[in-house]
């Protein structure tokens, strides 16, 4: 990919080209482990793409937002939750996972996969804080990040942006309480194997 492409740019190239390694049928196997233990409830998902965890949720009767900021991604998520027959309680929305005015708590369930590595500091502190307002006291928080120790690792064009472990638990710290995290080897395409780590975190009263 073209490195003088902005991250929106490079997402809008992929899915205009349709290289979406991300577009599996079923959601990973960590969303539907939690989905099977939860109560329903209202969810959120962040960065959503496609739509799969939205439309999975939905399956399973949650009332689901997800939000992603490529124009083509809502429109397929959209007309896949229509097919799949849960057009009623998954709703999509074009938009920045950080820029979420237009949508009011509670939430009991918020899943990112990939999203919220690929942003700057700033908007890190201004999606936290959404988060923060949008989640139910004890709501469950899913992250999948792709795990750098530099985040801005110069001349690299093999994957996301990245983000320090310790950076992920020092944003959250004050507003969420971290239950457990897994790290592990994330192979996709044919760029070499990627750290990458799972988070679950609960949103403190």
């Amino acid at each position: 990919m073209d490195e003088d492409l902005t991250p929106y740019e490079r997402f809008e190239q992929r899915y205009a080209e349709g290289r979406i390694p991300w577009d599996d049928v079923e959601p990973p196997p960590e969303i539907k482990a939690a989905v099977a233990e939860l109560p329903v409830g209202r969810a959120l998902g962040l960065g959503c793409g496609y739509g799969r965890a939205a439309i999975y949720l939905a399956r399973h009767g949650w009332e689901v937002d997800g939000v992603d900021f490529i124009p083509r991604a809502i429109e397929v998520a959209r007309s896949r939750a229509e097919e799949a027959g849960v057009g009623e309680r998954a709703h999509f929305h074009v938009g920045s996972a950080a820029e979420l005015g237009h949508l009011d708590p509670p939430y009991h369930l918020a899943v990112d996969v990939g999203c919220m590595h690929s942003f700057d500091e700033e908007t890190l502190a201004v999606y936290r804080d959404e988060l923060s307002r949008l989640l139910a006291p004890d709501a469950l928080y899913m992250l999948f990040v792709h795990l750098r120790d530099e985040p801005d690792e110069p001349g690299r064009d093999d994957g996301p942006r990245g983000i320090a472990q310790e950076a992920v638990q020092a944003l959250f710290a004050d507003a969420f309480r971290l239950e457990r995290f897994e790290e592990g080897l994330t192979q996709a395409e044919d760029r070499p194997p990627w750290r990458s780590c799972w988070f679950w975190y609960r949103r403190l009263p």
